[in-house]
């Protein structure tokens, strides 16, 4: 049946994006172009409901028992509806961010899904449990993921396959550890992203918005949350491996904008994407050159779940000295960011 929900589900998205794209323009749902934007003329962008659409009728088809699953369709369906209103009138970031606020409260309080615990490696107390701390921080994850994906979302296909890489890995790191609903559910969106990307991928027809981005980073958030509900020091990380092009990008635009001395939130051009336009390469090139790094990412988090303790912090500590080194030198962080390039200088 696993099968069967998502071939359903992609052949969902396929049917259900061109009746959006036509809404999108019947309500105003559309993106013009402006100095950040890097499309030329006026794009519908409603996308995400078709997303959103072909992962009802798959989980439909599915019907999977799990106590989660209202819980996850309720929260859900409140980030959709920020993201269609943000589409059509541009809300506040206010106004986005309390839905964003409804959503992961619905998850917290009405399914019960919480970090609640670590096991600490190297000592011999045992478990650190977060106590009071559990929701804040539970919040504070699928808040801040929701909002990477978001970030990312500047090139024709890019949040879209990024998203659907990490949804494959999540899958794949549910399968090895046995967990049959990440599993299925993680499937079944990938299947529904991927069928909307025929028509997103550059040169995109249509553009998933913010109901597309929101929903998708709201359901990786949550999903990796199930994923590794009982962690340990390391096995936490795993999820951030994952999701390294997001959170990467998220983490040095507010290095970026905190050395400018501009707000964190600030937008800005200088994101990976665009800072991969600026070297000289073409769009497809820069989105395919990204899928290419979310797919490194997702393969170190499948090697760093399975690896012993001590090669799990010397591939942790590779992984962020490439990433700073990247950084510095396609100038993520800024122009004159260069701490570990000068660093090394010294011993020459």
């Amino acid at each position: 049946m696993i099968y069967v929900s998502l071939i359903v589900a992609m052949v969902a998205a396929i049917l259900l994006t061109p009746l959006v794209k036509r809404l999108a323009f019947r309500i105003g749902a559309v993106d013009a172009p402006n100095y950040r934007k890097v499309h030329a003329r006026i794009m519908p962008r409603l996308g995400g409901l078709a997303i959103f659409g072909a992962f009802l009728i798959g989980i439909a088809v599915l019907r999977p028992d799990n106590q989660y699953m209202l819980a996850i369709i309720l929260g859900a369906t409140v980030i959709v509806i920020t993201g269609v209103l943000d589409d059509m009138y541009e809300i506040s970031a206010k106004a986005k961010m309390l839905g964003q606020l409804v959503a992961a409260g619905i998850i917290v309080f009405y399914g019960g899904i919480q970090i609640e615990n670590i096991n600490l490696p190297f000592t011999d107390e045992g478990t650190l449990a977060f106590g009071a701390l559990s929701i804040p921080l539970t919040i504070l994850w699928i808040v801040g993921i929701t909002n990477a994906i978001n970030l990312i979302d500047g090139l024709d296909g890019l949040a879209a396959g990024v998203s659907t890489i990490a949804l494959i890995t999540l899958a794949a790191m549910a399968f090895i550890m046995g967990n049959g609903f990440v599993l299925a559910v993680a499937a079944i969106l990938a299947a529904g992203t991927f069928g909307f990307l025929f028509y997103n991928f550059h040169p995109a027809k249509i553009f998933m918005g913010d109901t597309g981005a929101l929903f998708l980073g709201f359901m990786i958030a949550v999903l990796s949350l199930l994923g590794f509900k009982s962690i340990t020091v390391v096995s936490f990380i795993v999820p951030v491996i994952m999701l390294g092009v997001p959170i990467s990008d998220t983490f040095f635009a507010i290095v970026r904008r905190l050395r400018m001395k501009k707000k964190w939130s600030d937008p800005d051009k200088s994101h990976l994407h665009h800072r991969l336009l600026d070297l000289g390469f073409s769009h497809r090139q820069t989105v395919l050159i990204i899928y290419g790094i979310a797919m490194l990412f997702g393969l170190f988090a499948i090697i760093f779940s399975m690896a012993k303790i001590w090669g799990a912090i010397l591939l942790i500590t590779v992984i962020l000295v490439v990433i700073e080194l990247f950084v510095e030198v396609i100038g993520l962080a800024g122009k004159n960011y260069r701490p570990l390039i000068n660093f090394v200088r010294m011993f020459k």
